[in-house]
């Protein structure tokens, strides 16, 4: 501090109920933790290069929490200085001042740290990308990384709190005492809260679905995009989000079409009542052929095409069929391959399909 002292002339001049070296001092400490806040925004980013170069999930996370990171230095070197300031006999500044100035820079610091903290949670996401040989993430990292992203932010919440009630000079051991004392008044008022995180422990553990499978929960049927500690987020079909509280996933019966082994298509054929018998045999053996030999297939002693029925109009063929894809996409590009077959083996058959349009001629 002596040497500070003798950098800077006049320091015992009065201004404001300051001295002038001590008015000197905070401006410049105030005006370090800007520099620092701009350093960091340009140093850090540039030490992640690699990383950053690989994902924009990295580049935004590291850039946007390096101003808060800066701005926890700076307010550090802040509280630590004012400290020493205050405990000077050289120092002079107003007595509120001198009392709040350490406090509030410690809960700059605090502050600055846990919105740090908070955005860097998203570098789950890259880190995970960075080490994945696929360059695409899986509904199971997915689930992963927002459940770890749900439990960092969680955890810097709390802990964070509690830091800064300390530095608030708050008496931690009478906050825990008055705790004990409302616990009870305070777990019934969570009691939703309590259960949304426990539901989201189950999902994590017992894995009834992950993110990006199709899944019908509480009439709500759509993907899952998102699990976090308190809801779990579908979209729908009609591209709306459905927000589902996860203590629902505990009493509900859940119904993930993303476990399907395989897809069961049972389409039924109408020919013309006065369809040839012979041709109908051709027709229905061809359509049989062609849902064995197709390569989608599964369970090919399951999978067939009979006549089942002969109504007042028409003639009947059901067909069953499993087929092994993945996704509503390619379901429906086997669908739509299997119906134009079936149209070439009737038309090669002369087979002509019902029509209920047309009505037939009565004598």
């Amino acid at each position: 501090m002596d040497s500070i002292v003798k950098m800077i002339p006049n320091w015992g001049n009065e201004v404001l109920g300051f001295n002038q070296g001590t008015l000197v001092v905070l401006l410049g400490l105030v005006a370090l933790v800007f520099k620092l806040r701009i350093i960091a925004m340009i140093t850090i980013p540039k030490m992640f290069q690699s990383l950053c170069e690989k994902s924009a999930v990295a580049k935004e996370a590291l850039q946007g929490s390096s101003k808060s990171l800066g701005t926890a230095i700076g307010a550090a070197i802040l509280w630590r200085c004012s400290l020493a300031l205050s405990t000077s006999d050289i120092a002079m500044m107003p007595s509120y001042l001198d009392f709040w100035l350490p406090s509030i820079a410690q809960v700059v610091m605090l502050i600055a740290l846990i919105t740090w903290a908070l955005r860097l949670t998203i570098i789950v996401q890259a880190v995970v990308e960075y080490w994945d040989d696929d360059d695409e993430l899986d509904g199971a990292e997915r689930t992963l990384i927002g459940a770890v992203e749900s439990v960092l932010r969680f955890c810097i919440v709390v802990f964070g709190s509690i830091f800064i009630a300390d530095a608030l000079n708050f008496d931690l051991t009478t906050m825990v005492a008055g705790l004990g004392i409302t616990g009870l008044a305070l777990a019934l008022a969570a009691k939703d809260s309590i259960a949304n995180v426990f539901g989201a422990v189950t999902v994590l553990l017992d894995r009834p679905f992950r993110v990006g499978d199709w899944v019908l929960i509480s009439g709500a049927e759509g993907e899952v995009v998102n699990i976090s500690l308190r809801t779990t987020l579908i979209r729908t079909s009609l591209d709306t989000i459905v927000t589902i509280p996860n203590a629902n996933l505990t009493s509900k019966p859940i119904e993930n079409f993303g476990k399907r082994r395989w897809r069961r298509y049972q389409p039924v054929i109408s020919l013309d009542l006065d369809s040839d018998p012979d041709a109908v045999q051709n027709f229905t053996d061809g359509v049989e052929d062609l849902i064995r030999t197709d390569e989608n297939t599964m369970k090919e002693d399951s999978s067939w095409a009979k006549v089942t029925s002969i109504a007042k109009d028409s003639i009947e063929i059901s067909c069953n069929i499993y087929w092994d894809v993945d996704g509503g996409a390619n379901e429906k590009e086997a669908r739509q391959l299997f119906l134009l077959n079936v149209a070439r083996i009737a038309k090669e058959n002369g087979i002509v399909f019902y029509e209920p349009r047309v009505r037939r001629s009565t004598n």
